[in-house]
């Protein structure tokens, strides 16, 4: 069996495309996988390493305004769709699944259009333009949130399959989690992180936060800035006077132990990124989500309120965003052992942690299997 996977840009686009590939590859002893995205992209570098075939097409994202990229971007769509059919034409996949972002397009839309078996995977609430465009050609609809539902013409193709996550985010053993993390059971933990590249603005407010719980040996947090903002935020700590941490408070620029930190966490603060709303519900975690406000079409407000809706989150807009609000959310949180309890429960029903076969199982009805 042949797969041809895409997906590009952006993490969020990747890395479900990889935990596909990789469950294909478990499932499937004579497969032959080849992802297929963007010189430029992200995946250029990422795919490589995880030991699939890789080949690129162009193609380039379009502006919200007509100008002169408008007119190059349409020219690249046409050379990506030329560049499409010759990927399609020399490998000649039994199926092809797209993940998302402006790659997905050509390779997607050309298989549907020989009549390959087709599926897009949707990984936010609010679906991006791409994946909006190709749900009338294609033969299946994966979605991640309910409510993205409204937002398909027709609703007999999708299937609500959640995120892709990794496995490793459930079924860690609690106790060596602590002991592992150093973290004190018996005294609330709160995670935050901002996404691989991490969130100015909720650094910012986790100065103030830090700032105000430096001596507060009843709350654990860890924050990751981001490697890129890790120096910026360290020197604004020195500017509040904050030259050494106490045990309590611990920041990285990132932190490996994400997965076995969710495990033991009691809050998450986070943005509205769909993987990690999909791994904080699959571990069924309380969560304050502060989305990033300039995400394309603003998805993650999108992704944020579907939690918020169910009962499984906080929502605070970045615009609203300051140190003492996310600090009294947090203090809030941490002493109503009632509200977190049921947040949790709720974060947990929304969680979904075979989306991996579930997606599996429409390739194999595509395939008539």
């Amino acid at each position: 069996m042949k797969a041809l996977i895409t997906g590009g840009g952006t993490g969020g686009h990747i890395y479900p495309a990889l935990a596909i590939a990789r469950k294909i590859k478990m499932e499937y002893k004579n497969v032959d996988i080849l992802y297929v995205g963007t010189e430029k992209g992200l995946e250029a570098e990422i795919v490589p390493k995880e030991g699939f075939k890789f080949k690129t097409i162009r193609v380039k994202g379009f502006s919200r305004k007509l100008s002169k990229d408008t007119f190059k971007s349409i020219k690249e769509l046409f050379l990506g769709l030329n560049d499409a059919k010759k990927v399609i034409k020399e490998f000649k996949p039994d199926i092809v699944i797209g993940t998302g972002g402006y790659v997905c397009g050509p390779i997607v839309l050309t298989a549907a259009l020989k009549k390959i078996p087709t599926i897009i995977h949707e990984q936010n609430a609010f679906p991006g333009v791409t994946n909006r465009i190709l749900s009338r050609f294609v033969d299946k609809v994966a979605g991640s949130f309910e409510e993205s539902r409204k937002y398909f013409k027709d609703v007999n193709k999708l299937v609500i399959t959640g995120n892709p996550i990794r496995q490793d985010i459930v079924g860690y053993n609690k106790e060596v989690a602590y002991k592992d993390l150093n973290i004190d059971p018996n005294r609330p933990f709160v995670l935050c992180f901002g996404g691989s590249g991490g969130q100015k603005k909720l650094n910012d407010a986790m100065l103030d936060v830090i700032v105000n719980n430096k001596n507060n040996t009843s709350i654990q947090i860890i924050h990751v800035t981001g490697k890129r903002l890790y120096d910026s935020f360290m020197e604004g700590l020195k500017q509040k006077g904050v030259d050494k941490l106490t045990d309590n408070i611990r920041i990285y620029p990132y932190f490996f132990e994400v997965p076995k930190a969710l495990s033991i966490a009691d809050v998450a603060i986070t943005s509205g990124g769909a993987i990690a709303i999909a791994e904080i519900t699959a571990v069924g975690i309380p969560s304050i989500l502060i989305p990033k406000a300039y995400t394309t079409e603003n998805h993650q407000e999108y992704n944020a309120r579907a939690l918020e809706k169910n009962g499984a989150g906080i929502v605070i807009l970045e615009k609203d965003l300051n140190g003492e609000l996310l600090n009294k959310e947090i203090i809030n949180l941490l002493s109503d052992k009632i509200k977190l309890k049921e947040m949790a429960e709720r974060s947990r029903k929304m969680g979904i942690i075979n989306a991996d076969d579930r997606i599996l199982n429409i390739l194999r009805e595509l395939l008539g299997e």
